[in-house]
Formats: structure tokens, C-alpha cells, sequence
């Protein structure tokens, strides 16, 4: 979707420390990019760098763009456009700023700004994890095709968006939110403190006996690899838990909504220790009072990151023709419900960028 299209949109990639701007046209990024101190401690100083970023970029493009687009870390107003709350990385917006109003009567143009976790879910559904399976499916002879996709980001937090037959799903307070759901291993402790970055440094911690290691999630993975020194137990069962807990919460999920599930961020590099594990939860059992074993997930799930398990999930294994009640006729049914997880094949920088791209885009179109 808009891989041909000629219309230019601003985009920005907002982070605690720096702004880095930039612009895209027909899915591809077509200037190149501009980095600013984001100054998120300051108002008056941030809101400054907002605006001189995306003039630069204005000033590097051949045409006027036709909107700014981009996703912006924590709790906002998203339709209206207002930043605030509890923002750990941008204190001076805690008050409530109106960034939509603020920049729309700066640049006169439409302004349009979404959660990051949002804004991936949708460039994986248009250009990313969706069309890749479904062009392998078609590739491997099967008639099934998903339009539903659920995208996680692991990083400093637990993203969640999902997006339904093209359609991004905010809700009606643009609050779809999973980072605060129960933590599996500590009912009390919100989800994200088992699946962040910062519960992989303290996981780490706790079975070295090193709690003040100063260790990142990168030099942790590299000790589970055995390229560096340090308890590679303890880097294993580190990422491993956060599997377990994530797959907990990603198997509710996709219990209530039917569709592949990928997985980016930064801790996705460690997916060889959290993925067994991860799988492992969505395809465990849960029982009856009456002693029955039902499926944690009523569909069957398969790893899409291995060659072996797509064919298998490509494969039409339980196909039969079923006699038409009261006549001769028969109709091919096929009992057998699959789902495929997967990490992004894009990345997630790209995925947002890409999102925020086609959101505009279908707004400006809808309009």
C-alpha cells in the first residue's frame, strides 16, 4: 500500500534524548536524515527543536509535504493531538501540550500523531510481517491469507497495537495498553516490569549475585552466547522468564484477537533465548474442574522465523471434502485453526516510520 504513491510525509522518530527527522515518499525515505537534541526537560527548549527539525526537512524536499506524521512515547490524546501524563522521558509535557495545534499552525499542514506501538502494528500490517507471510503462503501453493496482526515491541517498555483488515485500532480513549496487565510470576507487579529492558538487568542481577552489574541487555545476550564472560545461566533464565511472562500476556491476547503476532524492539535480538519459551506459554494447557485439558490458545501456533515450521503452517494437513447435508455436493473443510508469531523482518524504527506514513495518508484520503 502507497509504495507508488508521489505525495511526501514528514516523519519524526521521537526519543527522550534526540529528534531524528526525516521524510518519505512512496515507502522509501527520500532525504537524508536530520538528528536535534529532543531538550525533553525543557518546553519552550523542546518545542523549539520540534520546529527547527522539521524545517530543515522542508527545506531538503523538492515539493511541499502534504502532512507531518509520527508517533510520540507515552499516554496522550492521540486523535486531538495533546501530550501528557505520566511521561518519563518528556517531564515538561506532563501538564498536557498541544502539539497537533501547536505544529498545524506552524507549518499549515495536517499533523498527525500516534502511540509508536500503534504506528508499528501498521507498517508490519502493510508493509512488513503481513504481506510477508501472506506472499509466502501464496508462494507455497496455499489459499490462506491473514488480515489481522498483533505487534509487540520489547525495549524500554512493552508496545502493544493491533491492526484488523487494514484498520488501526486505538480504541475510543486511545488507550490499548498492555504494559499494565498482571505480571505471571508476580500477580501484584504490572506486566512490563517482567519484559523491559530493565527486567532483564535485574534478572541478571539477582541469579549472578552482581545487582550492580552495569550490564546492558545487549553485553547480557553476548554472555548468553558465550562471547563474553559472566553467568551464562544466568543471561539464559534472564531473557527465558521474560519469554515466559510476554508469552503469558500474548496469549491472552490473541485469544480475543484472532491474527499473526510479530515481535520487534531492540531485546527481539535475543529471540534464540526468549522465543522457546515465549512459544512454549501460548502452547501450553490450562484444565476444567472437571480434569479436561483445554489449550491455552484455541489455534495452533507456529514459530514463523523457522523454514520448517512455516512450510508446516503453509500445509494443509486436515483438508477434507464434506458432504453437503441432503444433497451430493460437498464443500472443502479444513478443521485445523493456525496462527503464526514472528520477529520483524523491518525493524522497528522502520515499521513506525512506515505506519506513520500510511496513517496520514489514509486520513488525508478519507477526508
Amino acid at each position: 500500500m502507497y509504495r507508488n504513491d508521489k505525495r511526501t510525509v514528514i516523519t519524526l522518530d521521537a526519543g527522550g534524548t534526540n529528534f531524528m527527522f526525516s521524510a518519505i515518499r512512496g515507502n522509501e525515505f527520500i532525504v537524508d536524515p536530520v538528528t536535534l537534541p529532543a531538550r525533553a526537560d525543557d518546553l519552550d527548549a523542546c518545542l523549539t527543536s520540534l520546529e527547527k527539525g522539521f524545517r530543515m526537512i522542508i527545506e531538503n524536499l523538492d515539493e511541499k509535504p502534504v502532512a507531518i506524521s509520527f508517533a510520540f512515547p507515552g499516554p496522550a490524546d492521540y486523535p486531538n493531538g495533546i501530550i501528557g501524563g505520566y511521561l518519563p522521558n518528556f517531564p515538561s509535557f506532563r501538564d498536557g501540550v498541544a502539539l497537533k495545534a501547536f505544529l498545524e499552525a506552524k507549518f499549515s499542514i495536517p499533523v498527525y500523531i500516534n502511540n509508536d506501538a500503534d504506528l508499528y502494528a501498521y507498517g508490519e500490517a502493510l508493509a512488513g510481517a503481513l504481506p510477508y507471510v501472506n506472499q509466502k503462503l501464496e508462494e507455497a501453493g496455499s489459499s490462506k491469507r491473514y488480515h489481522n496482526l498483533l505487534g509487540y515491541t520489547l525495549g524500554t517498555g512493552f508496545g502493544f497495537g493491533f491492526v484488523s483488515d487494514g484498520r488501526l485500532h486505538i480504541g475510543d480513549n486511545s488507550c490499548v495498553e498492555t504494559f499494565c496487565l498482571r505480571n505471571k510470576k508476580y500477580p501484584d507487579i504490572i506486566l512490563e516490569e517482567g519484559v523491559a529492558i530493565r527486567a532483564v538487568k535485574r534478572v541478571y542481577g539477582e541469579l549472578s549475585g552482581q545487582p550492580d552489574h552495569g550490564l546492558e541487555p545487549k553485553d547480557i545476550c553476548e554472555i548468553a552466547e558465550g562471547k563474553r564472560p559472566g553467568n551464562r545461566e544466568a543471561a539464559i533464565v534472564a531473557f527465558a522468564e521474560l519469554g515466559e511472562i510476554a508469552g503469558d500476556a500474548i496469549a491472552t491476547a490473541v485469544s480475543l484477537i484472532d491474527g499473526i503476532v510479530v515481535i520487534g524492539g531492540g531485546l527481539s535480538g535475543a529471540k534464540e533465548f526468549i522465543m522457546p519459551s515465549l512459544l512454549r506459554e501460548m502452547r501450553d494447557h490450562l484444565m476444567t474442574f472437571g480434569g479436561e485439558k483445554v489449550a491455552r490458545v484455541q489455534s495452533k501456533v507456529f514459530y514463523l522465523d523457522d523454514e520448517q515450521e512455516f512450510a508446516e503452517f503453509a500445509r494443509s494437513n486436515t483438508a477434507r471434502e464434506l458432504k453437503v447435508y441432503g444433497s451430493e455436493k460437498t464443500v472443502l473443510y479444513d478443521p485445523e485453526k493456525k496462527i503464526g508469531v514472528m520477529t520483524s523482518k523491518i525493524g522497528a524504527s522502520k515499521a513506525i516510520s512506515l505506519g506513520a506514513y500510511a496513517y496520514a495518508l489514509s486520513q488525508i484520503d478519507v477526508k
